[in-house]
């Protein structure tokens, strides 16, 4: 199911929810309820629980946002860490030369078309890009420099590969969900009760009412969502973009 269309139903549902509860109770109420008084200590209570509500929301927000930003972050390292090592070996010998950096295009191709795939359906890394990457070690380790001038690349291109293999680790580790379970039930729980208090200051069938506390629902709904999508970087709808890749390695 696309996600927009998990969103809009998410959001049509909280609505929903409200607007027939409110109606149900209106019909269910005694004729002789007086709805124009609320106690205050009602309101007083109302209002701290959205406040606390509303922060709690905001960093999780926060939270799940500053994990997406850090997993674009291991993708354009990776990507510059590769682009470095295809660029510093035109010091070697064309046919080493020529040999790392088909292995490092076929690496980024491998992760392009086929391992972002892996992540976004499997949660995992293919171990085809294990193998690529293992390569690209194995080619820049394994050459003996013949001159003064490849002897001070030598060293540079090791850093390279060895932050392109701690960029890729760290993407692994950034695949899966960052919110805990017991932080999402008090999330879930906290949006009941929020929404609940509406009903504890006597909400009545007006249009005005009915429309203001839908759309007060919707919000809810919609920033629980936001929250539930950035919270896997690679696998849900707002996911972090291949396109550091494409921008360093245009022909692959």
């Amino acid at each position: 199911m696309p996600e927009w269309l998990v969103l809009t139903l998410a959001m049509l549902a909280a609505c929903a929810v409200v607007v027939v509860v409110t109606l149900v109770r209106h019909r269910a109420a005694p004729d002789d309820e007086d709805t124009s008084e609320t106690p205050d200590v009602i309101e007083y209570m109302t209002m701290w629980i959205g406040v606390v509500y509303a922060i709690v929301l905001g960093l999780a927000i926060a939270g799940v946002w500053e994990g997406r930003s850090a997993a674009e972050d291991h993708v354009q390292a990776e990507a510059v860490a590769l682009h470095e090592i295809s660029e510093r070996v035109r010091v070697y010998p064309a046919d080493v030369r020529d040999q790392i950096r088909e292995d490092v295009n076929a690496y980024v191709g491998q992760v392009v078309h086929t391992e972002w795939r892996t992540m976004a359906d499997d949660g995992r890394l293919t171990r085809r890009g294990d193998e690529l990457m293992g390569r690209i070690r194995a080619d820049v380790t394994d050459y003996q420099p013949k001159t003064d001038f490849e002897a001070q690349a030598y060293q540079p291109l090791l850093d390279q590969v060895t932050a392109a293999d701690q960029a890729r680790s760290a993407r692994a580790d950034s695949m899966g969900a960052t919110m805990p379970g017991v932080v999402w039930f008090g999330l879930l729980a906290g949006a009941v009760i929020t929404i609940g208090m509406v009903f504890a200051l006597q909400i009545r069938r007006t249009l005005r009412e009915l429309v203001l506390a839908g759309l007060f629902s919707a919000l809810i709904a919609f920033l629980l969502f936001l929250i539930w999508d950035f919270d896997a970087p690679y696998t849900r709808g707002i996911t972090a973009s291949v396109s550091p890749y494409l921008n360093l390695f245009p022909h692959v």
